[in-house]
């Protein structure tokens, strides 16, 4: 079960091109927005300008939300995540080169881009804490509920490796 359920929270993200990304405002509402973004695993990686107001949320209060739905053509292949996490801004050139490999490979188009001269680029790390995996395929709603501890995730980027604790979801 516990490996099914992994590879079934990947495949979402594989799937996926962008996420929704809830931030908390200063005045205590959430943001949320549609970024593109890369995965190793289940730890997820996007950019933005480093002035972009969900940057700024991050900076004060680093707990976000993301979901996801992969494509589907009838509601009994819906599958999708709810995700609750910790997000770091990452700042070491090896983080960014990295970061910016798996970018290159999803997204091929980036290399074509022209540099925006006013934006200053930050790159993020999202490591889950809470993931739900949504699976029609098994019902109606199926819904399996992950808790993630920091322990549980593997401290490098390129490690694929994570534990699970699962409860009932």
């Amino acid at each position: 079960m516990k490996e099914a359920l992994r590879d079934t929270a990947v495949a979402v993200l594989d799937a996926c091109p962008d996420l929704a990304l809830a931030t908390l405002r200063e005045d205590g509402f959430p943001q949320n927005t549609t970024v593109s973004f890369v995965h190793d695993g289940l730890t997820i990686y996007f950019g933005t300008g480093e002035e972009a107001q969900k940057a700024e949320n991050i900076a004060r209060d680093p707990r976000v939300s993301i979901t996801l739905t992969a494509p589907y053509d009838s509601w009994d292949e819906i599958r999708g995540l709810s995700m609750a996490g910790h997000v770091e801004r990452m700042t070491t050139e090896a983080e960014i080169a990295l970061v910016g490999e798996l970018m290159l490979k999803k997204f091929p188009q980036i290399a074509d881009m022209d540099v925006m001269e006013d934006v200053t680029p930050a790159f993020f790390r999202v490591t889950p804490t809470v993931i739900s995996v949504l699976d029609y395929s098994k019902g109606f709603g199926h819904l399996d509920t992950v808790r993630v501890s920091d322990s549980d995730i593997a401290e490098t980027l390129s490690s694929m490796q994570h534990k699970w604790l699962v409860s009932a979801g």
